[in-house]
């Protein structure tokens, strides 16, 4: 496989794990449903999955040992940045959380260039603006919301930055790949997660007992398998070879999918105003994949 056919293989997978990622919101409202709540609800998708793959990260120790310092520095600020948007979502309304959260393109993009050395092209600018606007739209920012920024709104910025910086240091490792980086995120995640979970913050949810636990294990170990690592595994491989700022822009597809899905089937709202804003998202994540394949055709 060439390398024009791997980044576009690459987009493709990155969109897709964005569009599995924004339907996560029905398994953790099964989950507040079941008793599981708050930051605890966080705490069992990261570590059930590391659980489950304990015994590839057995078979792999010596690789997942070897890689070092840049393994698990992108896994831990990889971990740390999406437990901390998770409990952006807990600590704030969903709102803020998503708004604060996807300034990740800019972030992206910036650190892209002062890291990496990559220009920052007038397309790349235009496709993260579609996106923010599509995003104003869908969150109906225009209405405005109280107050000044509180524990979750800070979360959710710091895990965009903290994102940033993962998705430049898994970009910047030659050696890495998308297996031993999931391994790490879901590793350093699960610390991150148990770590918010037992700090003393307000609005904290009391843990949950084993019973209520086994209760919800038939059904979401399947979601675990086929929603929670297919996608992580997905968005890692293409961090080794996207950039940061494209990565970014793809994964905003969380956000048109959760905004669709919540409308079949929750009776959110889905008039105009959030048709517009998933159409310019979609716009921003398919717009500059399609420009650089036809950019690379002969």
């Amino acid at each position: 496989m060439n390398l024009s056919r791997t980044e576009n293989l690459a987009m493709l997978v990155a969109a897709l794990s964005g569009v599995a990622w924004g339907l996560f919101w029905i398994p953790l409202r099964a989950l507040d449903d079941a008793g599981i709540t708050g930051v605890w609800a966080v705490v069992l998708f990261y570590v059930l999955p590391t659980l489950l793959l304990l015994p590839l990260i057995v078979v792999r120790r010596r690789r997942f040992i070897a890689g070092g310092w840049p393994l698990h520095c992108a896994g831990l600020l990889s971990g740390v940045a999406l437990a901390c948007y998770a409990g952006a979502l807990v600590f704030t309304d969903v709102v803020r959380a998503l708004l604060f959260f996807y300034l990740t393109p800019i972030w992206s993009t910036l650190l892209e260039r002062l890291v990496l050395g990559e220009p920052i092209t007038a397309r790349r600018w235009g496709m993260i603006g579609l996106g923010l606007i599509g995003l104003l739209l869908i969150l109906k920012i225009d209405t405005g919301f109280s107050g000044g920024p509180n524990l979750g709104d800070w979360m959710g910025a710091i895990a965009g930055i903290v994102w940033a910086m993962a998705a430049v240091c898994m970009k910047s490792d030659e050696s890495g790949n998308g297996i031993d980086f999931t391994l790490s995120y879901f590793v350093w995640g699960s610390v991150a997660a148990l770590l918010l979970a037992v700090l003393p913050l307000e609005g904290q949810t009391s843990a949950p007992d084993w019973e209520t636990i086994g209760d919800v294990l038939p059904w979401i170990l399947p979601v675990v398998l086929f929603l929670v690592i297919p996608p992580a595994i997905g968005i890692m491989w293409g961090a080794t070879v996207l950039s940061p700022g494209l990565l970014a822009i793809l994964f905003m597809t969380e956000i048109s999918a959760g905004t669709v899905t919540a409308a079949l089937w929750a009776d959110e709202p889905f008039g105009v105003r959030e048709v517009s804003g998933v159409i310019l998202i979609t716009a921003a994540g398919i717009l500059e994949p399609l420009l650089l394949m036809c950019r690379r055709d002969p």
